[in-house]
């Protein structure tokens, strides 16, 4: 009998302690402290990166060092209005999948443009540059240009090992060092696809009473259980 897997014990920490610090993250990180920091002048800043790149790791660790428990992170994919921020922060993730409508993209703008004329802290991300977000009011990709603009990007190999690394560790498996540095060869650039690997490795071992080893990660990939 098999044994049934359980849901994923992912425990991710979101703060600048636990952010894997690269050169294609760097200048996000630096610019999300900064933001986070209340004797910091700048008060805007926009992220942009493809998915699972970091962005909201860092909109949560912008929220946890500048409003402790007292903040939220506002998605466009379900946005709820009124927007109104958290803990003296406007924390918007997904800018780049805001729905096309009037109503929700007025209350967007009108809870960016009271934020920001008092002169309180707005970070924003989004898998776009702030010119190529689809349908976004002029006023507001001119107001994104105006603040700290950071791209996030992960692809390279030191990235994707340490990525792999913090992968397992949230997850709570051992992922021998052999195992992440074949994988690293035979997969796709994308953190996606990091993810989804991390996530069969454990269950295909949780099913079959076994450590995750070179063999079986071989066997996943070569079935193409893995793709």
């Amino acid at each position: 009998m098999q044994q049934q897997a359980l849901d994923l014990p992912v425990t991710p920490r979101y703060g600048f302690e636990t952010f894997i610090s690269c050169s294609g993250n760097a200048t996000a990180l630096e610019f999300s402290r900064r933001i986070a920091d209340p004797a910091e002048p700048e008060t805007l800043l926009y992220l942009y990166g493809p998915s699972g790149s970091g962005k909201t790791h860092l909109l949560h660790a912008i929220g946890r060092q500048a409003a402790g428990a007292a903040y939220r992170i506002i998605s466009c994919q379900q946005l709820q209005l009124p927007l109104e921020p958290s803990g003296g922060l406007l924390l918007i993730d997904d800018l780049d999948q805001l729905p096309d409508q009037p109503e929700q993209r007025l209350a967007l703008w009108e809870a960016f443009n009271q934020q920001y004329s008092r002169g309180e802290r707005l970070a924003l991300a989004g898998r776009l540059p702030p010119r190529d977000l689809p349908g976004l009011d002029d006023h507001l990709i001119s107001r994104l240009l105006w603040g700290l603009v950071a791209h996030l990007d992960v692809s390279d190999d030191q990235s994707r090992r340490m990525l792999m690394a913090k992968l397992a560790q949230d997850r709570q498996i051992l992922l021998p060092d052999e195992v992440s540095v074949w994988l690293l060869t035979v997969l796709p650039r994308n953190v996606g696809a990091l993810v989804t690997i991390c996530d069969r490795l454990y269950r295909a071992a949780l099913e079959r009473k076994c450590r995750i080893t070179l063999r079986l990660a071989r066997e996943l990939v070569l079935n193409n259980s893995l793709s």
